[in-house]
């Protein structure tokens, strides 16, 4: 997500190159124009853990030379003379991406994101505009009513007479422009590691002999450049590694005399002799994100300069991000799950209309999908963006409020109400507990609108369950509270005891039922414990440990 708050610097203050808005104190700083903040959507995790992410939405009471100060500084700075309008504008980039278990949580924590963005003006509510970039999707329309709670969709830029020219963009015939080929490969009868070690052979040697036959290193514009590199796509980590072992031994010893494979009768073959790295990069998430960003520079080098990369392996994370004009060549491992996957994914080569991708994609015959693929690749690959799946979001289903529910009740609680936003101000909810009813109303008033298919009873169903939950969890608040001489929201501050564990903690078992209530992730990608796995030998001997 990327919140727009619009400012212009006049004079200090600054904190490193960030101009930081002001609006309504002593000096005349500031006046309105462009000031960005940036966060991604797994961050929104750290709304009720963390105080401070109330100034992000306009709620901070005093400011200084060094910033803003929400009410978890308290006595820092000088009071504002005024207030701190929220963001007005925000720009959600890949929607597509927020869809299944992440766009529900997704979904939910928006509940708090909307009611802390709006402000009321006249009696009336204004909510931020959104702004979303998408691509390879299906009803949106019910997506973008899921995550933000808007049944108004406007598409840019519009639809025009000609869906080929919509003036911002114009889809070229493959006769005039280089289109991007796809090329399927399946062999009955042959494993799927002897397909990808003969592709892998094929496509390395009869690049190299191109390359070579086009000047090589001499000639600084070569066409044969972009299939040089080969990036590997794979459906799973476990085919990945397997693949990978393949390329460092068979691939990487054979290229070196594969010349010598040729036709009868032939005094010079389609390949040249190789050598490639001993190693190929991985684009996964089994190395460090430092190596990642070290590949994807790499990965922008030509042939002709010390860093080329010969072999990249890589999963489904390249879908997004990577955006090298250079590359020109994919071999894909059997058909993606999604039609959307494959298509992302596929679009990583041959963005460079001089110089064509061509994607090879391995099928396994003996999967009834990748048949199917293979028996009608031409007619699928013509039309596959109609394969598109849609999207599914369901942020108010039984096991989505189960998680997350805690987490935005405390979240608009804390950042809503100034006199709660403090670290130590958690027990204060014995003061405040009749002020916060907007918390239960703005929840609900956003369960009622999530979707627009739900028929009457069952949208009076939903509200009520939404608002027992609710109440229950401020109820159970105030019990803990009352039962406490001092509570925080998490482990910040003195000796007080947290209102807030971790789902993965192992404190929280050992807690009371009503305060395993309160229970909120750190962050939307945490998904479950770590397993340590122990290989024995028979006689019951420990000879390895993995963890995993």
């Amino acid at each position: 997500m990327m919140a727009v708050r619009k400012y212009e610097r006049l004079g200090y203050p600054f904190r490193g190159d960030r101009p930081l808005p002001v609006v309504a104190v002593d000096e005349p700083i500031y006046r309105r124009l462009p000031c960005f903040i940036i966060a991604t959507v797994d961050k929104f995790a750290s709304l009720p853990w963390v105080g401070e992410t109330g100034a992000l939405f306009g709620r901070v009471e005093r400011y200084d030379q060094e910033g803003f100060y929400s009410p978890t500084h308290p006595g820092r700075g000088k009071a504002l003379d005024g207030y701190l309008p929220p963001p007005d504008l925000i720009i959600q980039d890949e929607l597509h991406l927020i869809s299944g278990p992440l766009g529900t949580m997704v979904g939910l924590y928006e509940t708090a994101i909307d009611a802390l963005c709006s402000f009321q003006v006249n009696d009336k509510k204004i909510r931020p505009k959104i702004i979303a970039s998408t691509a390879t999707v299906r009803r949106a329309t019910k997506q973008i009513q899921a995550l933000f709670g808007r049944n108004e969709v406007d598409v840019f830029p519009p639809p025009g007479p000609d869906r080929r020219d919509s003036f911002f963009a114009l889809t070229v015939p493959a006769h005039k422009k280089n289109a991007r080929t796809y090329v399927g490969i399946a062999a009955q009868g042959r494993s799927p590691k002897v397909v990808l070690l003969r592709t892998y052979l094929a496509l390395l040697g009869v690049a190299q002999k191109e390359w070579l036959f086009s000047g090589g290193n001499k000639n600084l514009n070569n066409p044969a450049d972009p299939y040089m590199t080969l990036l590997g796509y794979f459906n799973s980590l476990r085919e990945l590694g397997g693949s990978r072992r393949i390329v460092e031994d068979e691939v990487k010893s054979r290229l070196i005399g594969y010349s010598q494979r040729q036709r009868v009768g032939e005094s010079s073959g389609l390949f040249a002799d190789r050598k490639i790295d001993d190693e190929p990069e991985e684009l996964t998430s089994r190395v460090s994100t430092s190596d990642v960003s070290k590949t994807k520079r790499r990965l922008e080098s030509t042939f002709d300069q010390k860093e080329h990369v010969d072999v990249v392996l890589a999963i489904n994370m390249i879908s997004v991000g990577l955006d090298i004009t250079r590359l020109g060549l994919m071999v894909v491992l059997g058909q993606p799950k999604t039609a959307a996957e494959y298509i992302q994914a596929t679009s990583r080569v041959g963005r460079d209309e001089e110089r064509p991708g061509l994607v090879v994609t391995l099928l396994n015959v003996h999967r009834p999908r990748d048949r199917s693929h293979y028996e009608r690749f031409n007619a699928w690959h013509a039309t596959f963006y109609r394969a598109v799946e849609a999207t599914s979001v369901t942020p108010f289903s039984p096991r989505a409020i189960d998680r997350g529910i805690a987490a935005i009740t405390v979240a608009l609680t804390r950042l809503g109400h100034s006199g709660m936003t403090a670290p130590p101000r958690a027990i204060d909810i014995l003061q405040h507990r009749q002020d916060l009813e907007f918390v239960v109303d703005a929840i609900v008033r956003r369960a009622e609108m999530h979707d627009k298919e739900l028929d009457a009873a069952s949208v009076e169903a939903l509200r009520q369950k939404v608002k027992s939950r609710v109440e229950d969890l401020l109820n159970v608040w105030e019990h803990i509270a009352n039962q406490k001489i001092s509570l925080q929201y998490q482990r910040e501050v003195g000796e007080a005891p947290p209102l807030l564990f971790d789902p993965l903690d192992p404190e929280l078992e050992r807690q009371p039922l009503e305060a395993r209530k309160f229970k909120a992730q750190r962050s939307l990608r945490d998904v479950e414990l770590t397993v340590n796995l122990w290989v024995r030998n028979p006689d019951g001997l420990e000879v390895e440990e993995e963890e995993k």
